[in-house]
């Protein structure tokens, strides 16, 4: 059976993202910063082994690696983000700032480089990253500078990631995964994290080498950088 590992999995898309690829007979790898709070994560019915992981944190991440060593990854997605808010540039809570780049932009590319071999390992060799259109700086309208800036970094870390891995087989994709009914995106979002998770599951089940580096919409459409 393949394997994903997911990040950020207690909860809104990643938990949903966990439900389904256990309900799909995969072996599940769920990851949060706290799993004695994670009842809803340790729920869930099927391959499912939770461990504790915060991708602040450099020495947790190695920590999981070190426990992931030899065992293929077809599936890593990078999951965990935050959302720290600031309507304008008079508004930056710089400490928030950094603390949203630590989270969105540092963790993931840890988390990826430090399981960079067990992806490569695996047959799928899949490495996913939930960023935001809210990222991309043509569809810029402004304000939330801390969150979109995060995103746009994220965005162009992962395309340099996407280029370094290309030769070993690596498909490294960004989503965005619609504004989506979860803590973050709130009660009224459009889309809901069952059918966000499987838009993204549908999408990363046809890719091929040709797609590593692109940003993605949920549902497959490609986004503007």
């Amino acid at each position: 059976m393949p394997t994903v590992l997911i990040t950020g999995a207690n909860r809104g898309i990643g938990l949903e993202l966990a439900r389904q690829y256990a309900a799909d007979g995969w072996n599940v790898l769920a990851t949060c910063r706290d799993p004695g709070k994670a009842a809803e994560l340790k729920a869930v019915a099927g391959d499912v082994a939770v461990h504790r992981l915060d991708v602040d944190d450099p020495a947790g991440v190695e920590a999981l690696a070190a426990r992931m060593e030899g065992r293929p990854i077809d599936v890593l997605f990078n999951n965990a983000g935050i959302n720290r808010r600031a309507p304008s540039i008079a508004d930056i809570d710089y400490a928030a700032w950094a603390e949203t780049m630590t989270t969105n932009v540092f963790g993931p590319i840890r988390v990826a480089w430090a399981l960079r071999d067990n992806v490569l390992a695996s047959d799928s060799k899949v490495m996913a990253f939930v960023s935001s259109k809210m990222g991309s700086v043509a569809e810029n309208t402004g304000g939330s500078i801390m969150y979109r800036s995060s995103k746009s970094a994220l965005n162009m870390a992962v395309s340099c990631l996407a280029k370094e891995l290309a030769g070993r087989g690596a498909i490294a994709v960004l989503f965005h995964p619609g504004h989506v009914r979860t803590d973050m995106g709130g009660p009224s979002a459009p889309v809901t994290a069952p059918d966000s998770a499987a838009g993204m599951r549908r999408v990363i089940a046809g890719l091929t080498p040709q797609d590593n580096g692109a940003f993605r919409n949920f549902d497959g459409t490609p986004l503007p950088w």
